[in-house]
């Protein structure tokens, strides 16, 4: 054996030994891994489903690059096409139909419109129900066609009413609780103009004057108790050609003096009369005769003769 071979024999014993290091395998086996494809194929599943869902929901709502289905926006506000149907309340600043149709609000109960203040106040509200229609607000106005006439409007101190004409076609005509004010009432042609008060009195005044006109037909007065004709400062002026007074107790003539002179200068104890009665005479003069408890007409017949 060389040197060398020894050299190298021993050097090779006394080198340690050099144990072989232990592989661990890296990754999931075993039923970890079956669960984990599981899950990742549910999940690919379930992506797949919710894509088609939405790709059908997307169709079916029509849903397009301007809104979807009848809803439309536009730069103006949006637009609604059609019958739409709203669950909840809705918040708009206006509500317009198309030029060529009209605006149609429909409900199963009734449809109320509420206006609110700032703070969220409850300041107008119009009820369009079944049975009536309600608004509740501080004055009520109906304007005309071009917004600025007022035909009529309502608050808590007054009601007015501007058009040229009130019309009142009901047989029963218009029934007021209170007074009225008005400068001129009439009836339609060929109709009658019927004033009537059937449990209390019937007052027209005016500071220049009441004017009762009927062109072509008759005016009628008519009471229970008594008919006051009366002028404060100014006469009671009858203009006709013939002015009648039915149902007048007659005096009947007599030549008798001393029935003249008796009836003609009454006792001196006798009081003063302050009532008179009309009396008419057979030529159809009238004069006034002292009212007493019964009719003096027939009693004062003589004065038809000084009449």
């Amino acid at each position: 054996m060389t040197r060398e071979q020894y050299i190298l024999a021993t050097q090779q014993n006394s080198l340690p030994r050099i144990e072989h290091p232990q592989f661990y395998p890296v990754g999931i086996y075993g039923w970890r891994k079956r669960c984990l494809y599981f899950f990742v194929l549910l999940l690919l599943v379930t992506m797949i489903v919710n894509l088609a869902m939405t790709i059908w929901i997307l169709k079916v709502m029509n849903f397009t690059v301007d809104g979807m289905g009848n809803l439309r926006v536009t730069k103006k506000g949006i637009r609604l096409e059609g019958i739409s149907e709203f669950l909840l309340p809705l918040y708009v600043k206006e509500i317009h139909s198309r030029k060529d149709s009209p605006l149609v609000l429909q409900s199963d109960r009734n449809v109320t419109v509420n206006a609110r203040n700032h703070m969220g106040q409850l300041t107008g509200q119009l009820t369009v129900g079944a049975d009536a229609v309600e608004a509740q607000c501080k004055r009520f106005e109906v304007r005309a066609s071009d917004g600025g006439k007022v035909l009529f409007s309502a608050d808590e101190d007054e009601i007015v009413i501007g058009a040229e004409r009130l019309k009142v076609t009901g047989t029963e005509g218009a029934v007021f609780g209170h007074s009225v004010e008005t400068p001129h009432i009439r009836a339609e042609p060929s109709q009658d103009l019927k004033l009537e008060s059937p449990t209390r009195s019937l007052v027209m005044e005016a500071p220049r004057g009441v004017q009762v006109s009927a062109a072509a037909g008759d005016i009628k007065a008519t009471c229970r108790k008594e008919l006051h004709l009366q002028s404060a400062e100014g006469e009671i002026f009858l203009n006709a050609d013939t002015i009648r007074l039915g149902n007048l107790p007659m005096g009947s003539f007599s030549s008798s003096s001393s029935s003249f002179s008796s009836s003609s200068s009454p006792s001196s104890s006798t009081p003063r009369q302050t009532i008179y009665e009309l009396c008419a005479c057979p030529n159809g003069k009238l004069y006034l005769s002292p009212a007493g408890a019964g009719s003096t007409c027939q009693s004062s017949s003589n004065i038809c003769l000084w009449s």
